[in-house]
């Protein structure tokens, strides 16, 4: 009995062996497909993005010229902004204010 219960197990360990190789042989040519060549998915993902920083790669500079000039607009309209505030309060204390009369 114990002699046909390890045949069992050797034939049952052979047989999820097989299986094993055989879906991860399925995986292996599933990923060569999408970045095993140079025409694979992978590689045309990789030319695009490549090609992406080489056109974008000049914008760098100009976004932090960007950046300090809109900075000195930002303190440059907040002084406005006070000055403006100066104006209302001047005028609203030097017009007197009105009372509604009834009819």
């Amino acid at each position: 009995m114990n002699i046909l219960l390890t045949l069992l197990t050797a034939l049952l360990i052979l047989v999820f062996v097989g299986a094993l190789i055989y879906f991860l042989r399925r995986i292996v040519v599933a990923l060569e497909t999408i970045g095993g060549t140079s025409q694979s998915y992978l590689a045309k993902l990789g030319f695009g993005v490549r090609a992406i920083e080489t056109e974008t790669g000049h914008l760098a500079p100009q976004v932090t010229q960007l950046n300090q000039g809109l900075t000195a607009l930002g303190e440059g309209l907040g002084a406005i902004d006070g000055h403006l505030k100066a104006v209302i309060a001047a005028v609203t204390a030097a017009t007197p204010a009105t009372e509604e009369r009834a009819p």
